[in-house]
């Protein structure tokens, strides 16, 4: 099975217009965890082989901010499909292999 869950998430109560921070120590924590992931300029995207195991990292990624803030705000769409694996790369190459290189 294959689950890729995209998110984004930080803290609500920080002043200043960055939340680069924040979502830094996330994605140190989803980068030590060894779960295969793309950060994007919107959000994060992870690939797990269950639903279990994906909804783990948004609960340690809440955990991770939760001591430096009062309110935090996220977002979170899934994508699970059975008998898959490998989809966060595999998509992106099924449209290169219709248009060529989309990611400069």
């Amino acid at each position: 099975m294959s689950v890729l869950l995209e998110f984004a998430m930080f803290p609500t109560d920080k002043s200043g217009d960055s939340a680069s921070e924040s979502v830094s120590k996330i994605i140190e924590m989803i980068h030590k965890s060894g779960v295969n992931y793309k950060l994007t300029a919107m959000g994060t995207i992870i690939e797990t082989e269950t639903l279990e195991e994906a909804l783990d990292i948004v609960n340690r990624s809440y955990k991770v901010l939760e001591p430096f803030s009062k309110r935090v705000y996220s977002s979170v769409k899934l994508d699970i499909r059975k008998e898959k694996s490998n989809r966060l790369q595999q998509k992106i190459e099924s449209i290169e292999s219709k248009i060529g290189n989309v990611n400069k």
